[in-house]
């Protein structure tokens, strides 16, 4: 029940009517649910209250009893709670806490919603249809105009509350409507609930998600220009979120999407829509938010994101300026002061300077008549530009055969398991894996599979192709990449960061199986057991299970 500015004139008038003998009624803030609401005193507690008023002449005076009835099974923050209930000659009462903010569908016309915002709302929403659901309380009218978010919100839980249970269905009670009456709100109502049958809790999981697909698209998909309209469009595959907002991301969408399916047996579950809106919290825009942060939002220090592809972009642009500065005999830059501006270009503008630094090496290296190293450094440094979208993420390939030098090239997965979308954890999976095969012959050293790469390639060019590049190509040995892609694809689905005893599983499982799988790749292409590959698996285990837990989720691109 929404308190409005006309609270503000202070408390209920001496003079005012008080019903049930003891509650005053003051301001009138609205009408909904089959009554009006108005600000009231209770006279007994001295506390400030909501009271719906049914007129006895109502057309359903029993969904007073219904709310009342519906709520008392009711103990949550995200729902408006019930004090009390009554009715005299003139009407039916039904005394509520008395919130201050605004319904959800005022703030998203008002534009004080940001896409945070509407998460956060989602996550406090799932809650507490999950808390209802659990004491067999269908709510079947869950919509904007039902949603008050709170001014103040006490805690995450209650960053929007749900309220007017006025239709709800309780289980073990007799069924409010019969077989073929329709009760709810047409333009956010299930197909099933529509069309008159019993509906369960994926009706409300079809609502909410229908809310919230609102909320990020500015439009609800189903509502149109007249009822009869809007009729026509329920039960159809609505347009997917993704379409209308590319800026999300595709999990988000995904789940929303499945949650509005026809078919409520193909919508998934409340909570697997609430750890979707969960993992997306952070990736989400929250500017002009206004509502209470979520505690699953973990601090953002601008500096620690990209702290891991910057560090290992650094590190590896300056070893790389250093070498081919060495190569040109009269240099005018000293390969310590060719390494320093490579690291500082990539330490401040990633990609430009990661770009900049490869073409540049590439350059210096051909006038250096080392064309060979130039066709290898230009494959391997040009290889993260696969990596669409997240260009703060290319120089975080790099940290492949750095970590290969320490024996343990096989983490790396976990490192690009933590980019934000599908396609940037995968494609920079591969990318590290690629960076790693040619930097055994930029190295000399075997950095997991001791490629050998012929002598004088890095004074031809053709050498180089054949004997450098071709080799993993034609033996089957660049599979590793697709090993390292799936793996980052699949890493914050298994390891979410919120259960430990969940992660745990699910990291060891996921290191035993990239560590099988990287194994199984070099032993087809002939290139024997990894080096390292038993530690590398198991840090990649470790990182899989620690990073979550001390960055946020978008350590490569913030």
């Amino acid at each position: 029940m929404e308190a409005t500015e006309e609270l503000a004139a202070g408390p209920p008038a001496a003079g005012a009517p008080a019903v049930l003998g003891r509650y005053r009624l003051g301001a009138r803030l609205g009408s909904g649910g089959f009554g009006t609401v108005y600000a009231a005193r209770d006279e007994r507690l001295d506390r400030q209250v909501a009271v719906k008023v049914i007129p006895t002449g109502s057309p359903a005076p029993e969904r007073a009893s219904r709310e009342a009835l519906a709520a008392a099974r009711l103990d949550h923050p995200g729902i408006v709670a019930v004090f009390d209930a009554g009715e005299d000659s003139e009407a039916r009462y039904l005394v509520s806490e008395l919130v201050r903010g605004r319904t959800l569908d005022r703030l998203a016309a008002e534009g004080e919603l940001s896409d945070r915002d509407v998460l956060r709302v989602g996550l406090a929403l799932a809650d507490a249809l999950q808390h209802a659901h659990e004491r067999g309380v269908i709510h079947r009218d869950v919509k904007p105009q039902n949603v008050i978010v709170p001014d103040k919100p006490r805690s995450a839980r209650s960053a929007a509350k749900l309220t007017d249970f006025g239709v709800a269905h309780l289980a073990g009670d007799a069924p409010l409507t019969r077989t073929g009456d329709v009760v709810g709100t047409l333009a956010y109502m299930a197909p099933e609930q529509a069309n008159g049958r019993r509906v369960d809790e994926q009706a409300d999981l079809y609502s909410l998600a229908l809310v919230l697909y609102e909320g990020l698209a500015g439009a609800n998909p189903v509502r149109a220009g007249s009822p009869a309209a809007t009729a026509r469009r329920v039960g159809t595959v609505l347009p997917p979120l993704q379409r209308k907002r590319k800026d999300l991301p595709p999990e988000l969408c995904a789940a929303l999407d499945r949650a509005l399916r026809p078919r409520p047996q193909d919508r998934g579950t409340l909570a697997g829509l609430a750890e979707e809106l969960a993992e997306a919290l952070t990736a989400v825009s929250d500017a002009g938010g206004t509502i209470l942060a979520h505690p699953l939002e973990r601090p953002r220090t601008a500096a620690l994101p990209p702290v891991a592809g910057r560090a290992a972009g650094a590190m590896a642009a300056g070893a790389l300026a250093a070498g081919a500065a060495a190569l040109v005999p009269g240099a005018p830059v000293a390969p310590l002061a060719a390494a320093a501006g490579a690291a500082a270009a990539v330490a401040v503008l990633p990609r430009v300077g990661w770009l900049a630094c490869t073409l540049a090496a590439v350059a210096v290296l051909a006038v250096a008549q080392r064309p060979g190293l130039a066709v290898v450094v230009a494959a391997a440094g040009l290889a993260p530009a696969l990596v669409r979208g997240s260009g703060r993420a290319w120089p975080l390939a790099a940290a492949a055969p750095l970590l290969g030098l320490a024996a343990l090239a096989c983490a790396f997965p976990a490192l690009a398991g933590r980019a934000r979308g599908a396609w940037q954890r995968a494609a920079l999976g591969a990318a590290g894996a690629w960076c790693l095969l040619p930097a055994e012959a930029l190295l000399h050293r075997p950095l997991l599979f001791g490629t050998r790469a012929p002598a004088g390639w890095e004074r031809d060019a053709g050498r180089a192709l054949d004997g450098v590049l071709a080799p993993p190509v034609t033996s089957g040995l660049v599979a590793v990449a697709a090993v390292w892609a799936a793996a980052a694809l699949v890493l914050p689905w298994l390891v979410r960061g919120r259960y430990a005893g969940a992660d745990f599983v699910g990291a060891s499982a996921w290191a035993a199986g990239l560590g099988a799988g990287t194994a199984a790749v070099a032993e087809w292409a002939g290139a024997g057991y990894p080096r390292g590959m038993v530690a590398g698996a198991v840090a990649a285990g470790v990182l899989a299970l620690a990073v979550p837990r001390l960055l946020p989720r978008d350590i490569v691109d913030p």
